[in-house]
């Protein structure tokens, strides 16, 4: 084992879009487990759009990052020191030791992860948090009903194309948004969707969901905010809902948009917009873990990782990932378990 530990280090807060000089690689001596701790080995690590929020000094749902912070992010690694009862050289562990190759954590705040079930990445997408949100925000938040209107934005990352397999599961009528060609693509011919566009291609809005969603959206699952989500309103059913889980079109922007400025259709429509966040079901994560773990090994939940290989390269993975580069779920590959 080495004696050094490779960091990153958040260095300065984003202005914008966030630049590799926000963040440093630097070496720490390696930490040291004590009693009812266990030392991991970083084999994958997570970048997520949640993460540019808290690089802000702002007041939100979680504590802000703090200039010279290992940079947060969930992981997946192999215990390799344990001073825990219930963990074990070898355990492949899912925690929350942010960007590093190697971190300590206590035995009471990680979980084992079963290799044999799926490939041990799964645990931080289609598995884990994302999945998680998929599943709680739209049928619990979005309070979706068998043979409903369904639209996704943000439909081919790992939130929103797990979105629109469920509710195409649940016998629904799904119609994605992305930005490019190659995702809509992939959530049509790859995972079902019946219709998608690409809002780069697209200029009126309204016009186009009129288009295919002629029979208007009983639920919107909503992952990016901008023009798409103005125009839901004009759309949305009698008694609809439309579940806020992202706005990734907005967290980088230097000055907020206008807006909302179409409530008004919540009073013709009834309907409802309520934010979610996957933390508020915890108690019922492993309820939810069940059944997305049923449907992946039946084949009914597909998923797709873009893994960016090296520790050194998360900074520009995670840029790349705000910006819609990746398809699926974006990770960080750091290690080979053993």
């Amino acid at each position: 084992m080495p004696e050094q530990n490779r960091q990153y280090i958040f260095a300065s807060r984003p202005v914008g879009y966030p630049k590799e000089s926000d963040f440093n690689l630097v070496s720490s001596p390696m930490p040291t487990p004590g009693d009812g701790e266990v030392l991991i080995r970083t084999c994958y690590l997570s970048v997520d759009p949640y993460m540019r929020g808290r690089m802000r000094k702002s007041k939100s749902y979680a504590a802000s990052l703090e200039i010279g912070d290992v940079v947060l992010g969930g992981t997946v690694g192999q215990v390799v020191n344990s001073k825990h009862p219930d963990f074990h050289e070898g355990d492949i562990v899912k925690s929350y030791l942010g960007w590093q190759e190697y971190g300590v954590a206590a035995g009471n705040s990680i979980q084992k992860v079963d290799p044999s079930l799926a490939p041990i990445s799964t645990a931080l997408g289609v598995l884990g948090m994302p999945g998680l949100t998929a599943y709680f925000g739209l049928l619990e938040t979005g309070q979706l009903e068998d043979g409903e209107h369904v639209l996704v934005s943000g439909a081919a990352g790992a939130v929103g194309s797990t979105v629109g397999q469920i509710a195409k599961i649940k016998g629904c009528r799904v119609v994605g948004v992305a930005g490019t060609d190659e995702k809509i693509n992939h959530v049509v011919n790859d995972l079902g969707f019946d219709d998608a566009f690409n809002y780069n291609s697209v200029t009126d809005y309204d016009a186009k969901l009129q288009a295919l969603c002629s029979d208007g959206v009983d639920v919107y699952f909503d992952n990016t905010g901008g023009p798409v989500t103005d125009a839901v309103f004009l759309n949305i059913n009698l008694r609809g809902r439309m579940v806020i889980c992202g706005q990734i079109s907005q967290y980088n922007l230097q000055e907020p948009d206008l807006g909302p400025r179409l409530l008004w259709q919540l009073i013709t429509k009834r309907a409802r917009v309520e934010g979610m966040l996957v933390s508020d079901f915890a108690e019922r994560h492993e309820d939810g873990l069940r059944q997305m773990g049923e449907w992946v090994r039946a084949g009914k939940l597909k998923y797709k990782e873009t893994i960016t290989e090296g520790l050194e390269n998360a900074a520009s993975a995670f840029i790349s990932m705000l910006k819609g580069g990746n398809i699926g779920k974006q990770l960080v590959k750091v290690s080979e378990p053993e």
